[in-house]
């Protein structure tokens, strides 16, 4: 199990500015998100439960970075963090981005992406169990909503995300 309190792995060189960058980047995109999905529904946060208060680290493990969750309404955070300056936090979840695209808006299994080996998740898993239930009570796909609040470029990148993993919609064969 990996813990959820320390970086998932030694920085390579040059590896901490680029992520430091990516995030101050992206942070304006997510904060508008957040704050969208939070406006759109409000349900998603009664489903949590008392786990709107947990923290979640969200670990895209191809990027340089990850993303810090805190799905309360009265203090939302999503935030990207560099990795080696992740917080504590309650619960990790890790995969590849695309699955992790996929799994918000239920077009994959999260069972079979654990036992595939394909997620993995530390910490509280009751407060997982409970975003991934909230998440698919959701009807649509947040990722299309999402994408939509930038127009054309955001569809465009969304799609273009779609075709650069398309191995990733295909399970994995094992022997």
């Amino acid at each position: 199990m990996i813990p959820t309190s320390e970086p998932t792995a030694r920085l390579r060189p040059g590896e901490g500015a680029i992520a430091r960058l990516a995030c101050l980047v992206l942070q304006p995109v997510l904060t508008r998100v957040v704050r969208r999905v939070a406006a759109r529904h409000p349900s998603l946060f009664a489903r949590l439960g008392p786990h709107q208060a947990t923290d979640f680290l969200i670990d895209p493990v191809e990027l340089p970075f990850a993303l810090h969750l805190r799905p309360d309404p009265q203090a939302l955070v999503f935030r990207a963090v560099p990795r080696d300056t992740a917080p504590q936090v309650g619960a990790t979840i890790r995969g590849r981005f695309l699955l992790l695209l996929e799994l918000i808006d239920a077009e994959q299994d999260g069972d079979a992406a654990f036992f595939s080996r394909d997620l993995e998740i530390s910490g509280d898993t009751e407060a997982v169990v409970r975003l991934r239930n909230a998440l698919d009570d959701i009807d649509g796909s947040l990722a299309e909503e999402a994408s939509a609040m930038f127009g054309t470029p955001g569809r465009t990148v969304l799609a273009r995300l779609r075709r650069a993993y398309p191995d990733a919609t295909k399970p994995r064969e094992y022997a």
